[in-house]
């Protein structure tokens, strides 16, 4: 990233670094793919409109993930109610999200573990989080019903899930 002056600049790079993690924490308070992509929009130009307010040598990821919160809790009143969890709860698992949660570290042996996968596995979860359709629609694709999708996806966050562990644990052990 390229060093300047100007504040908005600054944070506008700083944003589009850390962008997959910001997503990541929205989609894991409000897992709604379309909703999580407006939201971003509105915490960029947050960003961009407080770049003035933001200390170059203080974490941009905790600073953003405040507004990031702010503007969850925001999209969240201005949403019809679906029966999702209280914005109570949603304020209270956004403040307890661990710093390093969504580091690159965590990225990284997720790219790895992801590639370990059986290539059904690797296609069922491109399918739900790359390009993001819903189970319904998978099943529909693949010509399998929607509780074998269900199962095939759980099975693959599971495997994802211990896989990304060994890969930090074995990185902590070196």
């Amino acid at each position: 990233m390229a060093k300047t002056d100007d504040p908005t600049l600054r944070v506008q790079q700083l944003f589009v670094r850390h962008q997959g993690q910001l997503k990541a924490f929205v989609l894991a308070l409000w897992p709604d793919f379309a909703r999580a992509d407006d939201v971003l929009q509105e915490v960029f130009l947050a960003v961009s409109a407080k770049a003035a307010e933001f200390e170059p040598e203080t974490n941009f990821l905790a600073w953003a993930r405040s507004i990031t919160r702010f503007k969850l809790l925001e999209a969240r009143r201005n949403a019809p109610r679906t029966g999702a969890m209280s914005d109570d709860v949603l304020a209270s698992l956004a403040a307890s999200c661990p710093e390093d949660w969504g580091s690159d570290r965590k990225l990284a042996a997720l790219a790895k573990c992801l590639a370990s996968l059986a290539p059904k596995a690797q296609e069922i979860v491109r399918l739900r989080y790359h390009r993001e359709h819903s189970p319904p629609e998978i099943a529909q694709l693949l010509s399998r019903s929607v509780n074998s999708i269900g199962v095939a996806l759980a099975k693959a966050r599971t495997a994802l899930r211990e896989c990304i562990e060994r890969q930090l644990n074995q990185e902590g052990a070196r």
